[in-house]
């Protein structure tokens, strides 16, 4: 059977469950149909927009806008502060009932998720049967409501969920993308951020179908690795399968909402060396060593993107991690502002698991002398940061960062 993939995303999610949940206790009014926003306070004036109404986006609001600024273009605004123990229940409703359909779900974050409906499709008359089905039951259910993506690749199911909301159903398989793709805007495509966007238009690209017909070559010029990326995007190539592994319980990590939004690669850097090293010292403490590398991005408009790699050979060490982890950041950079850096670790192993040696292994001395001395080295600050607590010795590429104070964790699981 044809790969056919999903990818359902809940209609502005946090306001929707605001809106159940004030609903639910007793509130004669809908949030979703009045002006309103999720976010800071009005009272002082702090904070940004996490989410808004229809209404509300008419006045030009848009997510990840200061408060001060949203109210200036609409005083009358409605503003309900978040409540993300709440949200956080609403989102694992929304995936256990997707999971009575299949397990072949991977969840990306904590409002959308993909779904890969080739292994259901003899239950279904077709897949958009199965999308209006999983759509009424969620609203009759959960009380908010979710757009459906079809697609037989990931990245244009993605594409086509954002397509006319809210509570629809939308397809773009490859066959599609000439007529329903390549007339958009360039800057409507995954991952063409406003400056990605502003680089292809002076080269003369302002369409999806317009970049989709560009060399690659020239757009790797310009835009380097990125470019290749959103060409493969503009012309539906995404082989990428549906990961249905549990990252959050097999895996560690780590990420950090930043006081400021990064902008340049070298500042990101530091981030990611931090949180390498925070995620090397967890998996050496549960005797474990990583055999998956994962980075996420979350831009400051709040879109998130990530991308994993399988290892050669597990890693328990900062330097081992950051490499990886700087690579992948690189990919998925698009240059745009970003509010949050993650890395996860998976596919985990006792870090005693002896491993099959390849001749190139054998020959290469100096490596595995190199990686013997930094696994003492990692032992002997583990040994004294444990003694003396997390600070009292840092790798010298930390030090100015450390010191700023500026980092803490959002997320550690494990």
């Amino acid at each position: 059977m044809q790969k056919i993939i999903f990818h359902i995303d809940v209609n502005s999610a946090f306001l929707s469950w605001s809106a159940v949940k004030m609903l639910k206790e007793g509130s004669k009014t809908d949030i979703r149909e009045i002006d309103a926003v999720i976010g800071g306070s009005r009272e002082n004036r702090h904070g940004v927009v996490l989410a808004k109404s229809l209404s509300a986006k008419k006045y030009g609001i848009r997510t990840g806008e200061p408060i001060a600024g949203a109210l200036k273009k609409c005083p009358g605004l409605v503003i309900v502060p978040p409540e993300h123990s709440y949200y956080n229940e609403q989102s694992r409703l929304f995936i256990s009932i997707l999971k009575e359909y299949t397990p072949d779900i991977e969840q990306v974050s904590v409002d959308e998720c993909y779904l890969d409906y080739s292994g259901i499709g003899n239950s279904f008359e077709s897949p958009e049967e199965a999308a209006y089905i999983i759509r009424n039951r969620i609203k009759k259910e959960l009380g908010f409501t979710v757009n459906v993506g079809i697609s037989d690749c990931k990245i244009l199911a993605k594409m086509a969920s954002d397509f006319e909301k809210p509570d629809k159903t939308h397809t773009l398989y490859r066959s599609e993308i000439k007529q329903k793709m390549w007339s958009l805007p360039v800057g409507s495509l995954f991952m063409v951020g406003r400056k990605s966007a502003d680089v292809l238009k002076k080269l003369g690209i302002n369409t999806v179908g317009e970049l989709a017909c560009t060399s690659p070559e020239i757009l790797e010029l310009h835009l380097k690795s990125h470019g290749r990326i959103i060409w493969e995007y503009a012309n539906g190539i995404d082989e990428s399968e549906v990961n249905t592994e549990d990252a959050d319980v097999k895996g560690i990590g780590n990420s950090v909402t930043l006081p400021k939004d990064v902008t340049e690669l070298g500042e990101a850097k530091k981030v990611l060396l931090a949180l390498s090293d925070k995620v090397a010292l967890r998996l050496r403490k549960s005797g474990q060593k990583a055999g998956l590398i994962c980075v996420e991005i979350k831009y400051s408009d709040f879109t998130k993107v990530s991308h994993q790699k399988v290892l050669e050979k597990y890693v328990s060490s900062c330097e081992g991690i950051y490499e990886t982890a700087v690579e992948l950041y690189r990919k998925l950079w698009n240059k745009n502002p970003v509010r949050l850096i993650g890395i996860r670790s998976g596919k985990l192993q006792s870090i005693d698991e002896p491993e099959q040696l390849s001749l190139f292994d054998y020959m290469e001395k100096n490596v595995t002398a190199n990686e013997d001395k930094r696994k003492k080295a990692d032992e002997a600050m583990d040994i004294i940061n444990t003694k003396y607590g997390n600070r009292m010795i840092t790798r010298a590429g930390l030090m100015k960062y450390d010191n700023k104070g500026d980092m803490q964790d959002e997320v550690e699981k494990g």
